[in-house]
């Protein structure tokens, strides 16, 4: 189901988080989302909605006049989701959609301040997308994020046609180097450097090796480095110059020996074939290979630490390193296969669009969804010793129960259709609870669908995908006969009545004690059975017993899964891992104020907190 996706961005001046939000609309459009782009100059975009907007005027009467217009803007359009892409954009966005049921996801590409967050991390919405491990650790212990706000997502690339992009330059025995990057604040103080202390040295003891400065800014650039460069200029000519701002940096680069950059300047010249020098704002990594590969990554190239050091590059070490591999005597090797395990817009965009529909639910639903897990429903108490039944009696108790509390329910498959846009944001239920009931028992046909359907309530079926099973054969001690497990027939009555059917395995095993192999098919074969025999989509998986690790959580997702459902343990909201959601147990004699705290947003807080899990 499309997205309807408002991106907000400062582009007073071109620079990496511009190019970021102009892929990510841009591949967005091309998917089929609905996509607009609100920025300070138009026609960023040929193919993409770009209205022009003084983002970047920081004036109180702007910025109102800003929100105001994105108010319009949201409204008219239907928005789902608001991406902002600078400190600036996240101010006006989080203004804009405060009071509304539409989420902000942020973008953060450098180190922040701290006076930025005015007080509150609020200001960057729901969801906040870091580009590099540094960066994330940054956020997290200095401006004390919640790290389940955090999600760490690199620049995308489109690494299949960054690899198209052709070297024309004839082999002629020259050499290129470029610098590729604005040539204000730090970066610029560092290419004034190399202009003054570096390439003097590199282009006197290398006849065949010339200089060209890529990127806009000259205006802003040090005093100190225009001279250089001039001084350059009447020393070597055309050996060195300035080609500024152009729309043809990925020709260059690709036509380039060495390319000194961090950022995405970086990664782009890797995928184009070029070896990079990385030098960034914060720190420098020299000629990139593989051995050096995880760190820049870390430090997207050199730009960002996660504790702020002063930092002036080491021009002689700068100069012998060039020199050396000038000489060739060092390599600079990247396997291209190990940047698109990283950076591959294919393997990007998906988690980038996951992200989304986690901030469209912690908007949503930012409290607790209470999720009660039931099993038996008889007539009468029974000799069971698990004690997991509720009479049929008390089980209408609970529904009047929750009737009068004005509870809505819902299945993890509605949970899903509004957190991917299929369901209008406003017909979200103010208070969401999630019935679930376990294996499938005799009894929930006879006495428990008849009730539910007098209050007007469904929930979950979690089956087992064997459908020749007759009774309950997984629990010590437990009557298989009395037991007695649906048959087909009866099953489907519960997806007629729009009930939602889960997963819950084969054969019941504890999926910790098989193999990955063993637990692949247990998950595979049910979800695929149950979909076969009942005709109905399967996004949901009850853990049987409620144990789980994390090795088998990844079973789950690989298998295919939306969601794993867990016992007494998990997050404290749904989005905090969709994969150990949290249910709470329900006994036959629960009491009213029992009923009270469990459906109760603040309970699962409350039950970690006394019990730890």
């Amino acid at each position: 189901m499309p997205l309807r996706i408002l991106h907000v961005l400062s582009s007073n001046f071109f620079a990496g988080s511009v190019a970021y939000a102009l892929q990510l609309a841009e591949n967005q459009h091309s998917c089929g989302h609905d996509v607009t782009m609100v920025t300070d100059q138009a026609g960023l975009s040929d193919s993409v909605t770009c209205l022009p907007l003084p983002v970047s005027n920081r004036s109180l009467l702007q910025r109102f006049r800003n929100i105001r217009f994105l108010k319009k803007l949201i409204r008219e359009q239907n928005i789902s989701v608001v991406h902002a892409h600078s400190r600036a954009a996240s101010w006006i966005a989080y203004y804009t959609v405060r009071g509304t049921r539409v989420p902000l996801v942020s973008t953060i590409h450098g180190r922040q301040v701290k006076h930025s967050v005015l007080k509150s991390n609020d200001i960057y919405g729901e969801k906040v997308i870091a580009i590099c491990p540094q960066l994330t650790e940054h956020l997290a212990n200095e401006l004390l994020m919640d790290r389940q706000k955090l999600v760490s997502l690199p620049n995308p690339l489109d690494i299949q046609k960054l690899s198209q992009t052709q070297r024309t330059r004839v082999n002629d025995g020259t050499v290129v180097i470029s610098v590729v990057g604005r040539l204000n604040g730090p970066k610029g103080a560092h290419i004034s450097d190399l202009m003054s202390q570096v390439f003097p040295d590199l282009l006197l003891q290398n006849p065949t090796l010339s200089v060209q400065i890529v990127g806009g800014e000259w205006d802003s650039f040090p005093q100190s480095g225009k001279d250089a460069f001039t001084q350059l200029q009447s020393r070597f000519g055309e050996r060195i110059r300035y080609i500024g701002f152009t729309k043809k940096v990925m020709e260059l680069m690709a036509n380039s020996d060495i390319v000194i950059g961090a950022g995405r300047v970086a990664m782009e010249a890797l995928a184009l074939g070029s070896a990079v020098f990385a030098l960034g704002e914060a720190c420098c990594h020299g000629i990139v290979k593989t051995a050096n590969l995880a760190d820049a990554i870390g430090t997207n190239f050199g730009d960002i630490l996660s504790v702020a050091k002063p930092f002036k590059p080491d021009t002689v070490a700068i100069t012998r390193e060039l020199q050396t591999y000038l000489n060739g005597k060092a390599t600079a090797k990247v396997e291209l296969s190990e940047l698109a395990q990283i950076y591959d817009i294919n393997r990007i965009m998906p988690k980038i669009l996951s992200t989304y529909t986690s901030a469209i639910m912690r908007k949503l639903s930012p409290s607790t969804i209470p999720v009660l897990m039931y099993h038996r429903v008889p007539d009468a108490p029974i000799d069971t010793r698990h004690r997991t039944f509720v009479t049929k009696d008390n089980f209408e108790k609970h529904l009047k129960f929750f009737s009068l509390r004005g509870l809505q329910a819902i299945t993890f498959k509605d949970y899903l259709a509004f957190s991917t846009g299929e369901r209008p944001l406003q017909e979200f239920p103010r208070k969401p609870f999630i019935l679930t009931f376990d294996d499938g028992y005799q009894d929930n046909f006879h006495n428990m669908l008849p009730l539910a359907s007098k209050y007007g309530y469904k929930g979950v079926l979690f089956l087992l995908g064997d459908f020749s099973v007759s009774g309950n054969f997984w629990d010590n001690g437990e009557d298989v006969e009395a037991n007695s497990i649906m048959t087909t027939e009866q099953k489907k009555a519960f997806v007629g009545q729009g009930w939602e059917i889960g997963a819950h395995t084969m054969t019941h095993p504890d999926l910790t004690r098989l193999g990955n192999e063993d637990a692949l098919h247990e998950l595979r074969e049910s979800r695929n059975r149950i979909e076969q025999e009942l005709q109905t989509k399967v996004v949901s998986f009850a853990y049987p017993f409620g144990i789980y690790d994390e090795r088998v959580k990844d079973i789950v997702k690989l298998a295919g899964f939306n969601f794993g459902i867990a016992t007494d343990s998990g997050g404290i909201v749904i989005e905090d891992d969709r994969f150990a959601v949290f249910r709470v147990n329900m006994f036959p004699k629960e009491s009213l104020f029992s009923l009270f705290k469990k459906t109760s947003t603040w309970y699962r807080a409350y039950y970690r907190w006394k019990r730890g899990k």
